[in-house]
């Protein structure tokens, strides 16, 4: 059992706790008027950054979400520092992590609409592991396969049949195989 698994409901609102602290100080200091909401999804803390009528706090979410995704790793060593834990918090803004989700889903789907049509692999665009996670997880419920291949920064998603992914060796993907076994970080 992993460390983040052990954790208890007590040590997840601790953490989210501190990590709506920090966010708070953070928003004070920017002079943005925002609430925190908190909760734990998939034995994970999940912050929500929310705010009604304030286009000033979409400025926390950044081009591509690189804002929202630093803003993540900072609040997780906020909370390293005062629990001596490393987090796996998650931070979302205005609804961020939602619509990237549909949008990464769509992508999935897409996909495997084509790889249904010509009966051959589809390989996507660079991804970070949030979003292949996303993609892997998308392609396994509708029962199909798919692998990681590459090294950071350009790892992408190949998609293929269900059989397809029996047929390929080690020397096709010298990676090593990650169908929807990423994590977050």
């Amino acid at each position: 059992m992993s460390q983040e698994d052990s954790r208890t409901v007590e040590q997840l609102n601790e953490e989210a706790d501190i990590a709506a602290d920090y966010l708070e100080g953070l928003l004070d200091v920017a002079d943005y008027d925002g609430d925190i909401e908190m909760g734990i999804r998939n034995n994970r803390p999940v912050i929500q950054i929310v705010a009604e009528e304030n286009d000033q706090i979409k400025n926390l979410i950044g081009k591509n979400g690189e804002v929202v995704d630093a803003l993540q790793q900072l609040t997780r060593l906020a909370v390293q520092q005062k629990t001596g834990e490393r987090s796996h918090l998650i931070l979302d803004v205005d609804g961020f992590l939602k619509r990237k989700r549909k949008h990464l889903s769509d992508i999935a789907l897409d996909a495997i609409d084509d790889v249904r049509e010509s009966g051959e692999a589809v390989d996507l665009e660079p991804m970070n592991s949030f979003e292949r996670k996303v993609v892997h997880d998308v392609v396994r419920e509708e029962g199909f396969k798919s692998r990681s291949h590459g090294e950071e920064p350009k790892r992408y998603v190949t998609v293929y049949m269900k059989s397809a992914t029996s047929e390929l060796s080690d020397e096709d993907d010298p990676q090593g195989f990650e169908a929807g076994s990423e994590g977050e970080d």
